[in-house]
């Protein structure tokens, strides 16, 4: 670099978002207008009305009730799919003609092969493909990652994890009226919507599974996806993994342990409660907050990496790991619906 040469200052991207739901209230639609040289400037939802209502609300200019003209909008830079699974595909492959970088909700498609095909288009266009495994970003799971990096617990040996919650109620058993539980938009039940989260994380802590077996029961027969699910892995580096999900319990518990040869870490995957160490016969806490929006961190890293920054974490082939992970796990029981 010569004296005299400048360094371009980062540009501001303008997000567009399809479908603004839920998940978008707090979680991520504000963190686009929180972070830095972000700003989301249109929204979509096929019911205009609510579209019309969430910009409002949010302080968005331009609202749609069709995705194709705000993928079009040329004052959109970069397009966020935070549709039912079932819709991530299509979107993304349009936004990818449309030359715009996809930000899509997870799980990232209905399965493995679907990924592929959005990984493919990303990369036939030129255009990056993120996806929203926020963990990857969160400053409590960048402390796991360097305590394990460091070797806190010295070699990793072991993960096991838990999960179980109480079964749905009411009207959120209707696959009608919930399509996490709809397989045909969800992709499966809710080890898509809820353990794609620590299968995920744990890639990003441990590296990729090499093998996987699973089986998976609907035991409550509540609904038509799968309740209850158990793994066997094996990761690319030799550890060993066992994960059991249960989404019909008496009781509500949500713990990870990754054990190695000089001590054990213990953690949750929802929440941000203590991280807990254990080594050397002495015990170390970490109290490590969440952001009130909780994607902005990952977000920020969207940001940077389109501006020349470093990469982010979570992306098309990193997401499409862990959607091969859960097709495994569920294959038998899909086979039998």
């Amino acid at each position: 670099m010569t004296q005299n040469a400048t360094i371009p200052s980062p540009k501001t991207i303008r997000w567009g978002i399809i479908g603004c739901g839920d998940v978008t209230e707090v979680k991520s639609g504000p963190a686009f207008q929180k972070a830095d040289h972000s700003e989301l400037v249109a929204v979509m939802r096929r019911n205009g009305d609510l579209a019309r209502d969430y910009a409002e609300r949010h302080g968005v200019p331009r609202w749609y009730d069709q995705a194709e003209d705000l993928i079009r909008d040329p004052c959109v830079d970069a397009i966020y799919i935070a549709t039912p699974p079932a819709f991530h595909k299509p979107y993304a492959l349009q936004a990818a003609a449309a030359g715009k970088p996809v930000y899509v909700e997870k799980p990232m498609a209905l399965n493995g092969p679907e990924c592929d095909d959005m990984i493919e288009a990303c990369q036939v266009a030129h255009v990056p493909l993120f996806v929203a495994y926020y963990r990857r970003a969160l400053p409590r799971f960048l402390k796991i990652k360097e305590l394990l990096d460091s070797g806190a617990i010295g070699e990793v040996r072991l993960v096991t994890t838990l999960y179980l919650r109480p079964a749905l109620s009411g009207a959120q058993r209707d696959p009608q009226l919930n399509w996490r539980i709809d397989p045909k938009l969800a992709g499966g039940g809710l080890l898509l919507d809820v353990g794609s989260h620590t299968l995920d994380i744990l890639d990003f802590l441990l590296g990729p599974v090499r093998s996987v077996q699973g089986q998976a029961s609907s035991l409550g027969h509540l609904y038509p996806a799968e309740d209850t699910v158990t793994g066997l892995f094996t990761y690319e580096s030799g550890v060993h993994g066992v994960a059991s999900w249960c989404f019909a319990a008496a009781t509500a518990e949500d713990r990870i342990e990754i054990s190695g040869s000089q001590g054990k870490l213990s953690f949750a995957t929802f929440g941000d409660g203590p991280i807990e160490l254990m080594a050397a016969s002495t015990r170390e806490v970490f109290e490590i907050a969440n952001p009130l929006h909780i994607q902005q961190p990952l977000i920020q890293s969207i940001v940077n990496d389109l501006n020349g920054g470093p990469t982010c974490p979570s992306t098309g082939v990193t997401a499409a790991r862990t959607s091969r992970v859960m097709d495994a796990l569920l294959r038998d029981f899909a086979d039998g619906r």
